[in-house]
């Protein structure tokens, strides 16, 4: 059953509240010596769901993006690698879900898991301040980076990797290839002023599509054009914005010609909106999109359609998803590192 609270303050009412610094407590709470368990009651661990590589892979993400880890997120971080290092495979693909009970349920594949491990892969071969991580994560990395997936969201993810590793290693032949091939695959927004994104229907995590676009028209000397990943998140976020703050598409999507839909807003949403808004203010230098991250802060901590504050202060957990009449109050790994991962930009742009 969904669990959410009717004390929240009413749409447009100004409440605001204090925002938290990114913190790793409840992170360190889903996580054990194997791996990022996937789902909570409330605050409280559900193990009989076990882990999956989706989520494991964005744990490594914002540990690696940590400046200044304390030894608890660099310990965090080894984990999520030495995990991410089992699930693959001799030819780069990985599996995804794991039992309590230490087993696969699936065989090595190419989805979103794929990607997002790519994404973590290479976020911590760029930034992890550990040089045996960064090094066994590029390993890991190269290896993956061979393969293709069909999806434009598994590529994306993958091509978010690609972008780490080309900041660092910009001679990396593998990750150059994947990005163009991750650009491509996106595809390039259409004439219609009314629905100009590449794809017919808006799903989940779309911001990151846009800034892939954005990345690879900087990172690849025949990358898309920079105008393509900007339209295409210029008009995600016009449409995106209600009385000023982030209304995003809820986890149902949203197709052309419908009507738009408002409930339920899920946490990855916000978060893959502020990671892109935070590479367009790099490339472009124009401060506009530093309201965006700020618009995807404000969401967290209230500035919603329901004007409720999307995490627990007691805790450090985010909320799962964002309904008609509140927070659904559970706090697993996904919402919680949306959480983390958006409050990261906050210290440059909140």
């Amino acid at each position: 059953m969904t669990a959410t609270t009717g004390l929240s303050a009413a749409p447009g009412s100004g409440r605001r509240h204090p925002t938290p610094r990114p913190g790793f407590a409840h992170l360190a709470r889903l996580s054990d010596d194997t791996g990022l368990f996937e789902h909570a009651r409330h605050a409280i661990v559900r193990r009989e769901h076990g882990y999956c590589t989706d989520d494991v892979a964005r744990g490594l993400v914002v540990t690696s993006r940590e400046p200044d880890p304390t030894p608890e997120v660099l310990g965090l971080a080894e984990r999520y690698l030495a995990f991410l290092t089992h699930a693959q495979d001799t030819r780069g693909a990985f599996h995804n879900r794991l039992g309590h009970d230490r087993r696969w349920a699936d065989e090595p594949g190419l989805g979103d898991w794929w990607g997002r491990a790519l994404w973590g892969l290479g976020t911590a071969a760029a930034r992890s301040p550990a040089p045996w991580i960064r090094e066994e994560a590029l390993v890991a990395f190269s290896r993956g980076a061979t393969r293709r997936a069909p999806t434009p969201h598994a590529m994306a993810f993958a091509g978010l990797g690609a972008v780490e590793v080309l900041r660092r290693h910009p001679a990396h032949a593998d990750a150059a290839a994947l990005l163009g091939d991750a650009a491509s695959t996106i595809g390039t927004p259409g004439s219609d002023p009314r629905w100009p994104w590449p794809q017919p229907r808006l799903t989940y995590a779309n911001a990151a599509l846009a800034e892939v676009v954005i990345a690879a028209s900087q990172l690849r000397h025949d990358g898309p054009p920079l105008g393509d990943g900007l339209r295409m998140l210029t008009w995600l976020r016009d449409v995106q914005l209600r009385d000023g703050h982030l209304s995003v598409v809820p986890a149902d999507g949203w197709a052309g010609g419908a009507p738009r839909p408002r409930h339920d807003q899920q946490p990855i949403e916000v978060a893959a909106f502020a990671d892109a808004c935070a590479t367009a203010a790099t490339v472009t230098g124009d401060p506009a999109w530093e309201a965006g991250v700020r618009q995807a802060v404000g969401w967290f901590r209230g500035d919603n359609d329901v004007g409720t504050r999307m995490w627990d202060p007691a805790t450090g957990g985010g909320y799962d998803g964002l309904t008609a009449h509140g927070p659904n109050l559970n706090q697993g790994a996904e919402s919680t590192l949306a959480l983390i991962s958006t409050l990261q930009h906050a210290r440059r742009w909140s």
